[in-house]
């Protein structure tokens, strides 16, 4: 079984996203005998630029292998987890950098007369999202988890868990209490079944 370890957050060390992924992976470490471990890093060594003109041609052939290894990355996990903080309501532009290379028509989704069938069923996904406020996901002001969501549905994965802290930045007690929350959610819940 292969788990793809996935972070966006911009903070290094003292991010709460990579704290949550780092715990999930451990949990699923620990649980999951044989389990491969691939982390990729996508705001330091693993950066991927914006999707532009020329990446969509492949007219760099380091930028083209460097796409074609984020799909085949993907493609490969049987469990992707994922941190993903809240920037300005949405996602952080490196996790866009990286969706924008794994949702390739033909690959992960193609277009039907019946509309657009997902091809990458079959994973499961964990996001491991945090918030500075209080952002729920149905409070109207969340693009997280609704956009991550409709992505991997898209691409045929409808697996999707969601371990978040919420409030992180408005008091050391509320970010404590939170992410003491998160990591019972991790205890609970994962890894159910590998």
């Amino acid at each position: 079984m292969k788990l793809l370890h996935l972070d966006s957050s911009i903070l290094g060390d003292g991010s709460a996203s990579r704290a949550l992924s780092s715990a999930i992976v451990a949990r699923w470490t620990r649980d999951v005998p044989g389990l491969e471990v691939l982390h990729r890093d996508l705001a330091g060594e693993h950066v991927l630029p914006h999707l532009d003109g020329a990446s969509l041609a492949k007219a760099d052939p380091t930028e083209a292998a460097r796409s074609a290894r984020a799909l085949e990355d993907f493609l490969a996990a049987d469990i992707v987890v994922l941190g993903a903080p809240m920037y300005n309501f949405g996602i952080p532009s490196q996790l866009k950098a990286w969706i924008d290379r794994i949702a390739v028509a033909g690959k992960t989704f193609r277009y039907t007369a019946d509309g657009p069938q997902g091809l990458a069923g079959g994973k499961r996904i964990v996001v491991a999202a945090t918030y500075g406020g209080q952002h729920p996901a149905d409070s109207g002001r969340n693009f997280v988890e609704p956009y991550l969501r409709q992505v991997f549905a898209f691409l045929g994965i409808t697996a999707v868990e969601f371990v978040s802290a919420e409030g992180l930045n408005i008091s050391p007690d509320l970010c404590t209490q939170a992410l003491d929350a998160a990591q019972a959610r991790i205890d609970a819940i994962l890894p159910l079944a590998a």
